[in-house]
């Protein structure tokens, strides 16, 4: 099944069955089944199947998953191994903690540069590594030729910067911003991340149960 034809859904899927799959390894798992696994995913085994079958038969009929072996293959589905070279620019308080507390090596990427265009920030040293002012992305880019940049910035700063590391070299990124970026070329990943949706999910949760214990009340 080629790239195009994997479902978005399906491939956000992939990192979350990474993550319960090195958690079942750390307890000594061996092997799973599809439906264990499916029980505490809280999806069906039907879904998982579905899933796997889009980039080949992992499982046996019987015996289920090796969970070690099925950890590695999709780890090198999602490239977690290829160490892509990696910037963050943007050191306020979102920024520093991206920079202090994402494992970057475990998702494929090398964090190789910090940048700020506050002068007060530039210069100072954040989890060993130096903050660069933004005045020298040119140079640098052309030097280390980062792939993925993470983007803490101002919502409107976003765009133009964007553009900028794209003629830079940059192919993908992480964008904090709050402003969505998209690309005419195809080849130039984005994934916008809005923390405020995740966080609105959860008061309709709220809001939606209240309602329904209110209208239960009144029946």
């Amino acid at each position: 099944m080629s790239k195009q034809e994997i479902s978005p859904s399906v491939i956000r899927r992939l990192p979350r069955y990474h993550r319960f799959l090195g958690e079942l390894a750390a307890q000594g798992t061996i092997r799973i089944s599809s439906k264990e696994l499916s029980r505490q995913m809280g999806l069906t085994a039907s879904q998982i199947r579905q899933d796997l079958n889009c980039f080949g038969g992992f499982g046996q009929q019987g015996y289920g998953y090796n969970v070690c072996a099925l950890r590695d293959e999709i780890g090198q589905i999602l490239g977690i191994h290829a160490h892509r070279k990696t910037i963050l620019i943007g050191l306020g308080n979102l920024g520093r903690a991206i920079a202090s507390h994402v494992n970057f090596s475990q998702c494929g990427c090398d964090l190789i540069g910090l940048f700020d265009s506050n002068p007060f920030v530039a210069g100072r040293d954040i989890e060993g590594m130096q903050v660069h002012h933004t005045d020298t992305l040119s140079g640098f880019c052309r030097q280390e030729s980062p792939e993925l940049a993470i983007l803490c910035v101002p919502e409107n700063a976003a765009a133009e910067l964007a553009n900028k590391l794209v003629s830079f070299g940059v192919r993908a990124f992480w964008n904090f911003s709050h402003s969505n970026l998209h690309f005419e070329d195809d080849a130039v990943l984005v994934e916008n991340v809005h923390l405020a949706d995740s966080l609105m999910t959860l008061t309709y949760g709220l809001s939606h149960d209240s309602m329904d214990e209110t209208a239960d009340s009144l029946r």
